[in-house]
């Protein structure tokens, strides 16, 4: 009996067998089960949506009476004024460094020659140097000097014999 549901779902049975198929139908609860499965089939073959059941529609009635929420909107006013402005800042700072390194460089009115008001080198006066005679003298004054043992520091002395 199934096969003969199938050939008329398909469309495929003459009007009398039709007759005898859907009366076969309304007599079984397992056909009835089976007509409304190969409908099921046949409307997601076709992609159209089965018949909701009670939960879905509670769902969908639910969802309809839920308010609207609206996100707030989206500030940006106040942050592209922000970028804007340092980015004026930026340009300006630019600006007035390049404006003050270019004065240092500006030409003179005039072709720039190498001169100068200062008078030309003068001959340096050479100093006399006077010899030493006698070498001894100096040597034997410099041993008369304390010597670097004789600056050391207190803290390698010992004091009072500790």
């Amino acid at each position: 009996m199934t096969q003969e549901l199938s050939s008329l779902m398909d469309g495929e049975l003459e009007a009398d067998e039709a007759r005898r198929a859907i009366r076969g139908c309304c007599g079984s609860e397992a056909l009835k089960d089976t007509w409304q499965a190969y409908h099921l089939i046949g409307d997601a073959m076709r992609g159209e949506s089965p018949c909701r059941g009670a939960a879905t529609r509670r769902i969908m009635e639910a969802l309809e009476r839920e308010p609207t929420v609206l996100a707030p909107r989206l500030r940006l006013g106040a942050s592209a004024g922000r970028i804007a402005f340092a980015a004026a800042a930026s340009v300006a700072t630019v600006a007035v460094v390049g404006w003050i390194g270019m004065q240092d460089r500006a030409p003179a009115d005039g072709p720039a020659l190498a001169r100068s008001d200062a008078p030309a080198a003068q001959p340096v006066a050479v100093a006399n140097v006077v010899p030493l005679r006698n070498m001894n003298d100096y040597v034997v004054y410099h041993r008369q000097m304390p010597n670097a043992e004789f600056y050391r520091p207190a803290s390698h002395q010992a004091v009072g014999g500790r």
